[in-house]
């Protein structure tokens, strides 16, 4: 079926130069044209449809790429000024990459369950992220060691419990400037939190949600492994592009 798809898409973009036409096929390879099922598409994503195949959207590539590079022109506006980004993806097509990303380019990330408050209650989770990293201060320093074997058991399990809900935002000081979530749908609390806030999100999303509470939506197949490796893989271009520019300039 790609292939057919892939045909169609190059027919409708003949007069399209051949360097996008190359991305296209590299998105439609990584699937990012893959959308819900018919059944469950949103009125407002509609326009984003190329066509429904085997009872599944197809979502419009030209327009993927399009609110993309919109999206990153924003997100490398902000990075540029010194802004912060917080990564959002805790389906299992997104974990690993979302928490690979984010730790080679020190973002803070959430790839656990979404603990509601992280942004609208940050205050208050901050102080328990400043006692899980007391917690693991004094164990790394041997300050428990004058504790009992179950005063230092029930403390390994407190920081085990703790790391699972913040290992990924421990080191976030201040709120995200910029919320990037994968698969919105699935991440709505977070997106929900960050629209209270004015916090301006980018998403991935899929067939399945209104467009326009996304501050900068990139349709997509946001539950292909591939396609969210592949989304990412831009957004590491952006930032290499950044820190080559901050090296010239010093």
């Amino acid at each position: 079926m790609k292939e057919t798809i892939l045909a169609d898409l190059n027919q409708e973009s003949s007069g399209e130069n051949s360097a996008d036409l190359a991305i296209l096929e590299e998105m439609m390879k990584a699937g990012l044209s893959g959308g819900r099922g018919k059944a469950k598409t949103h009125p407002r994503m509609k326009p984003f449809i190329f066509t429904t195949r085997n009872g599944m959207e197809v979502i419009d590539l030209h327009q993927t790429l399009q609110f993309l590079n919109n999206a990153l022109e924003f997100i490398k506006e902000k990075l540029t000024d010194k802004k912060n980004l917080l990564l959002v993806g805790t389906t299992p097509a997104s974990k690993a990459a979302v928490e690979e990303f984010a730790k080679k380019h020190g973002c803070a990330y959430v790839t656990e369950r979404w603990l509601g408050g992280i942004l609208t209650n940050y205050k208050t989770l901050s102080k328990r992220i400043s006692h899980f990293k007391k917690l693991k201060e004094g164990r790394s320093s041997g300050k428990f060691e004058k504790y009992t074997k179950k005063e230092r058991l029930d403390i390994d399990r407190e920081i085990e419990k703790l790391h699972t809900k913040f290992s990924g935002v421990e080191n976030m000081e201040k709120l995200p400037e910029i919320v990037f979530v994968i698969d919105a749908s699935h991440h709505m609390t977070a997106v929900k939190e960050a629209k209270i806030l004015k916090i301006p999100v980018v998403a991935m999303i899929s067939t399945d949600i209104n467009p326009e509470i996304i501050d900068y939506p990139i349709p997509s197949n946001d539950r292909s492994k591939s396609a969210i490796e592949w989304v990412l893989g831009k957004l590491e271009e952006v930032i290499g592009k950044i820190k080559e520019k901050k090296i010239e300039s010093k």
